[in-house]
């Protein structure tokens, strides 16, 4: 066709292994494409252009510094070898690192063109009104580009950044002065520390290291300029003045500072071990944090554990998963002033109750902490602090993980504890007399109140193009990116705007958070660049469908024989609703055909993952005592695989299922859930139940594409959504709410496992309206 219609074609340097980076495999990819249009399909050599891929440079990844000669010298390739084929490319991913400081990423532009073109580059998109002319560019910008361009400085990327910084909208502003390197080394550290400026903090901290006299221990480095300095960035986040970003990039100058105090802190230990046999420990107090045996999540804990650092805490952060015989013996061993439990999923509280169960069984007197996405103060004063006698605090978020110092102030934490245990009494009683005040319905009334629907006047959803399962392997990460909500993404960072600007992408006006809200953004735009560009992260995705009928409140899934192959056990409303609410007592069975209408219905399912390769990226972060970067690529890997969720799910709807094709939503609209069905959870208010994942994954086969359940039912990778698909109009989530003993028997023998399994797995998601 495109040789019929006399057109040219944009060859890009990708193949079957993905895309082209280095010199060497754009030249190859690009000679074998040209040699099949050319020699195969006898394609006019003159209207092949090739793309052989502009990528980002001063990423901070150093692989990616050379992006810019390799593309310069694969088009130069390129022009020698294959005679009549063009060169182009797109020239703002060249500066895509710098997005937001337009007259550095236009000056990049220009020194880019000025050498590609001079290599055979013929033409490329751009916006010309903005190149400025190659010698009119200022001298030292100019240098800086053109060392970035060919790779010459390996300190180039910070010194842009610097001057990007210093640069005003006219960017005619001089570069930023280092006035502040002429301080004494005291003032340079704490400097470094509130600016979270890490490329001196090394040569500054041996600076002061060898001063004996203001310094004769390292570790005095540490308890004075060092811990000057977190103690100011401490107070300014405190006060508001300074944001959850910036603190985690001082904490980052801080581990690096210590870091390298660390070899020479461990050599005089031993040296006094061998003298007295003991060592102080210099710390305000020993923490030991852990995301509870059966759970994955931790981003909340890792910023958790950030915080306490930079309040000179000694933190040993035992990871996820974590069995409640290691975090007590750590605690033992390491001495531990305070521990603290962390989970996201519901089963995580029992194993919290659990924890704090053994603690008191085993004597342990140190603060208990308790935090996660499924924790509450309400659960935390009813289920877990009556557990143990001694201090037990929720732990809202990072912001108020000082409450460890008023923990362990000897002089104020009597009277602190005194104030918790009132508080935490209160709310059991208001609890309890809460429950006293609810009405019920029997499980038999409240389905009789069953949402009724005529299935005789509505034909079911359509079949599905596919029945069955079905794989997404290496899911394309820049479909993902529309989709991506990013209120939750700010609230990671505890970056939350006053009404009415909360929202993203409202949160930048607001004066408080607003500029930070950006620069954090923008970073995570940065990285996100560079994830799909590199394919860091791998998303896998799976998808299921099955004929279905609902049987009272369950749901049979069958096989095309229409045979039984599993069956998915519901829930049902039981709390009386107020007298005015004519609403009816729902289960998500009641959004499937009955089997009694003879009515041929359908169920969905899912699950999908974009957390491959995050712990390799981790990794590397934390080589570099990174934990702003660790934080990113988790927070960024969980908005992936929620978009993944949203994108697919717009997929089976308007194409796999085809339920609803001529649905036409911003991704706006689908955020707020506009569209027709849900995809409810297990674990979620429609379905307390974790079990019920089992039988999900029987179906689905999710193993297959690597997304696992752990023993408490927790997917991994830790970025992980899962979940049923359900298409009729009235579909709608909702909570289940608190359940009655008849329908915990009656659900125990439908799934035929003993009343206390089913009551061990539902005490905590329902012990208060989830």
């Amino acid at each position: 066709k495109i040789k019929q219609y006399g057109a040219a074609v944009v060859v890009m340097a990708f193949d079957e292994e993905g895309q082209a980076t280095g010199r060497q495999r754009k030249f190859e990819i690009c000679q074998r494409s040209y040699r099949i249009l050319v020699d195969k399909v006898k394609f006019n050599p003159n209207d092949i252009i090739f793309d052989p891929n502009i990528l980002t440079i001063a990423t901070g990844i150093e692989e990616h510094n050379s992006y810019g000669v390799d593309f310069i010298m694969a088009t130069k390739d390129i022009k020698e070898n294959l005679p009549g084929a063009r060169v182009s490319g797109g020239v703002s991913n060249f500066s895509f690192s710098f997005r937001g400081m337009e007259a550095v990423r236009e000056a990049m532009h220009s020194v880019f063109l000025y050498h590609a073109i001079k290599n055979g580059m013929d033409m490329g998109i751009v916006n010309a009104g903005c190149l400025p002319v190659y010698d009119d560019i200022e001298p030292k910008l100019l240098e800086m580009c053109e060392n970035l361009l060919w790779n010459k400085d390996p300190d180039g990327t910070e010194k842009l950044l610097a001057y990007a910084q210093s640069m005003g909208k006219d960017a005619k502003k001089a570069v930023v002065s280092d006035e502040w390197r002429n301080k004494n080394v005291e003032e340079r550290l704490e400097f470094s520390l509130i600016k979270g400026i890490d490329k001196f903090v090394v040569e500054d901290t041996e600076e002061a290291r060898q001063n004996q006299e203001l310094y004769p221990r390292p570790l005095n480095v540490i308890e004075g300029p060092l811990m000057k300095g977190m103690s100011v960035v401490g107070d300014l986040f405190g006060a508001g003045k300074m944001f959850l970003p910036q603190v985690i990039k001082s904490a980052r100058v801080m581990k690096k500072a210590v870091g390298h105090l660390i070899p020479f802190m461990e050599k005089e230990k031993e040296e006094r071990m061998k003298r007295t046999g003991n060592v102080e420990s210099g710390y305000s107090g020993v923490i030991v944090l852990a995301t509870v045996k059966g759970d994955v999540h931790d981003i909340g804990k890792n910023i958790v554990g950030v915080v306490l650092a930079c309040n000179n805490f000694k933190v040993i952060d035992l990871g996820v998963m974590t069995p409640c015989e290691k975090i007590l013996q750590t605690a033992m061993e390491e001495n531990a002033d305070i521990i603290g439990l962390s989970g996201l999923i519901t089963p995580s509280l029992d194993e919290m109750i659990y924890v704090a169960k053994e603690m008191e069984r085993t004597g342990f007197k140190v603060p208990l902490l308790i935090g996660g996405a499924t924790t509450s103060k309400t659960h935390t004063a009813v289920k877990i602090a009556p557990q143990y006698k001694s201090p037990t605090v929720h732990v809202l978020d990072a912001s108020k993980s000082v409450v460890c110092s008023q923990l362990l102030d000897e002089e104020n934490r009597e009277d602190y504890m005194e104030e918790v245990t009132e508080d935490y009494a209160e709310i059991r009683t208001d609890h309890y007399n809460s429950l006293k005040d609810r009405k019920y319905l029997s499980i038999e009334k409240a389905r009789e109140k069953k949402l009724n629907i005529d299935w005789s006047a509505y034909p079911p959803a359509p079949e599905p193009s596919v029945i069955g399962v079905k794989r997404f392997e290496n899911y394309d990460l820049s479909r993902l990116v529309p989709y991506i909500d990013w209120k939750p993404f700010f609230d990671v960072w505890q970056l939350r705007g006053k009404y009415p600007n909360r929202g993203y992408p409202k949160i930048f006006k607001d004066k408080t958070v607003g500029p930070e809200a950006k620069r954090v953004y923008n970073d995570a735009q940065n990285l996100l660049k560079t994830i799909i560009t590199t394919n860091k992260l791998q998303a896998h995705g799976v998808v299921a469908f099955f004929p279905a009928n609902s049987v009272g409140d369950d749901i049979e899934v069958y096989n095309e024989n229409g045979e039984v192959i599993e069956v998915l056990r519901g829930l049902r409303q039981q709390a009386e609703k107020e007298a005015l609410d004519k609403s009816p007592y729902l289960c998500l069975s009641d959004f499937v055909a009955p089997k009694s209408s003879g009515k041929k219905d359908y169920i969905g399912m899912f699950a999908v993952t974009a957390g491959h390769g995050v712990d390799k990226m981790c990794k590397v972060y934390e080589e570099k005592y990174d934990d702003y970067g660790i934080i990113m690529v988790k927070a960024l890997a969980d908005r992936l695989a929620e978009a993944f969720a949203e994108e697919l799910h717009e997929r089976v709807r308007k194409e796999i299922w085809g339920y609803s094709r001529e649905e036409l939503l911003e991704a706006n609209d689908l955020h707020k859930i506009k569209y027709q069905g849900i995809r409810p959870a297990p674990g979620y208010p429609s379905q307390p139940d974790h079990t019920e994942k089992d039988i999900m994954w029987r179906l689905l086969k999710a193993d297959k594409v690597g997304i696992t359940l752990t023993e408490s039912l927790a997917m991994f990778p830790a970025a992980s959504v899962s979940g049923l698909y359900f298409a009729h109009p009235k579909s709608e989530y909702f909570a289940t709410g608190k359940l009655q003993k008849d329908q915990i028997v009656d659900y125990s023998a439908r799934k035929s496992v003993d009343v206390s399994v089913t009551e061990k797995w539902l005490s905590s998601a329902l012990a208060y309206d989830s």
